[in-house]
């Protein structure tokens, strides 16, 4: 498992900056909802959102 690890922190960042920018922003702007990170290789390569509306 630790030779799983050291592979994966060779790697370039996974997350950048701006994605966790938009990330953050998304978060920011949902009210009810979820935010689905999609990872393949270990790197990000979707972001979903589904917001929900509450009826009250």
């Amino acid at each position: 498992m630790a030779e799983n690890v050291s592979r994966f922190r060779e790697k370039k960042e996974s997350i950048s900056k701006k994605e966790i920018e938009k990330i953050l922003q998304l978060v920011s702007t949902i009210k009810y909802g979820s935010i689905k990170l999609i990872i393949q290789d270990g790197v990000l390569i979707q972001i979903e959102t589904s917001e929900k509306i509450r009826i009250k």
